[in-house]
């Protein structure tokens, strides 16, 4: 058998915690699949005493994550300590300027600064492997960049986070939310998770493999779910919808378009079940059709699997490049502006209830040639006021967002308009 792949590992968290745990419980198994053995020779993290359930006294300890990367005995160095800057950067730049690979579960990273590092690996011969970055357990990174390989993939979408579990039990945001940081499953800056940056950072990942452009952290259009409230689960059950936020990228004749936002979407379809620390991934081939992706995108366990995949893949000796084809070849993302989506919407109007307000209602919608498929009228709340919700037809974002700002000039306007994007997962 070859001589056994060195690894050192930066960042002691869950995962890497979970990592140490796989390659022991398996060290037989994953030597035998990849003709070689995994050796851990280094371990890093901030707390040198902190009790991690796992014996690290075999491994040399950096109290730098930097020397690590450059002084450590090892050909591989594992990236688990987070964060777009600072020492997770470093410690990848340090590695590859010190001619070993690189594995990661930073999503931030890589979709930050990505293309930058991609070129820095493959310039110099090394690897930049991050399928832990992106829906945890699902290996989706592998299967637009591998297993669709002879695909045009026009779109990709999904449930990226764990919020999707509000939509599902009807639990209070913060009840959820902390669950799912003591499990692990949710990011520590809550802010991360309710503004859909995370869930960002993974869609300009997939959007980067499935169309061959420059990652584009930058140009997704991010909205979370602080608007949403239970009101809105309440009647989007009553229309037939589930909400949950989606990522959603696509690759049209305008260019590319990304997008982050919570969504009404089919109460029966494919997502709609997906909850808790699920995930789930929909991708679009010219020649597959349409692929499903569904399971665990987050824990100890699940990214830690994605991180030995990794791992095994250097260690047997299989190499893609970094974002399916070579870094230097990547395209220049041209994006699509939010304003130029056509689809359906569900709005809610908070008016005062009294004559004419419907009728204000339709002229607004009228002077922008908007459709209205059906409304709601719910009972007064306490103030006497009355919830109007309105499902349109198709219409260019643009043109509601017009007939909203007329409509806010409107005295009878309790509070802003509230508005969430339907969309049809299937593209029927």
């Amino acid at each position: 058998m070859s001589q056994p792949l060195k690894i050192a590992i930066a960042g002691l968290g869950t995962v890497g915690a979970g990592t140490v745990q796989i390659l022991t419980a398996h060290e037989d198994m994953i030597a035998a699949r990849c003709g070689r053995s995994i050796k851990i020779t280094a371990v890093s993290a901030r707390n040198r005493d902190k009790d991690r359930g796992i014996d690290l006294s075999p491994y040399a300890w950096f109290e730098d994550p930097s020397v690590l990367a450059s002084e450590a005995d090892a050909d591989v160095i594992v990236e688990l300590i987070g964060g777009s800057t600072g020492p997770a950067l470093d410690l990848t730049k340090a590695a590859f300027a010190a001619g070993r690979h690189v594995v990661t579960a930073n999503k931030a990273l890589v979709a930050e600064a990505g293309t930058e590092l991609a070129l820095v690996a493959e310039t110099a011969g090394l690897i930049l492997a991050y399928e832990a970055a992106v829906a945890g357990g699902i290996p989706i990174i592998k299967a637009l960049r591998e297993g669709l390989a002879g695909n045009s993939i026009s779109r990709v979408l999904g449930i990226l986070n764990i919020l999707s579990t509000m939509d599902a039990t009807g639990r209070d945001f913060d009840d959820v939310l902390k669950e799912a940081q003591d499990l692990g499953y949710a990011e520590a800056d809550p802010s991360f998770d309710i503004d859909g940056i995370d869930a960002a950072h993974k869609l300009a990942i997939l959007a980067s493999l499935a169309f061959g452009t420059k990652v584009g952290f930058q140009n997704v259009h991010i909205e979370g779910i602080r608007h949403i409230t239970a009101i809105d689960f309440e009647y989007a059950r009553d229309l037939g919808y589930h909400i949950k936020l989606l990522g959603l990228a696509g690759q049209t004749e305008a260019g590319v378009y990304q997008r982050v936002h919570p969504c009404l979407i089919d109460g029966d379809g494919p997502l709609a079940a997906v909850d808790g620390s699920f995930n789930a991934v929909i991708a679009e081939g010219d020649f597959v059709g349409r692929s499903v992706y569904e399971g665990r995108g987050a824990g100890a366990g699940p990214t830690a699997s994605a991180v030995v995949a990794d791992l095994m893949d250097i260690a047997a000796g299989r190499f893609t490049h970094t974002f399916g084809v070579p870094a230097i070849q990547l395209k220049d993302l041209k994006p699509v502006p939010i304003e130029e989506r056509i689809g359906a919407f569900y709005v809610r109007l908070k008016v005062v209830d009294r004559t004419g307000v419907f009728a204000d209602i339709g002229s607004a919608f009228r002077d922008h040639s908007i459709s209205m498929e059906s409304i709601l009228q719910r009972d007064h709340d306490d103030d006497g006021n009355a919830h109007v919700v309105i499902v349109t037809h198709d219409v260019q974002e643009s043109a509601l967002l017009a007939a909203l700002a007329s409509l806010e000039a409107n005295a009878a306007m309790v509070e802003r308009p509230h508005v969430i994007r339907i969309e049809d997962v299937w593209g029927e």
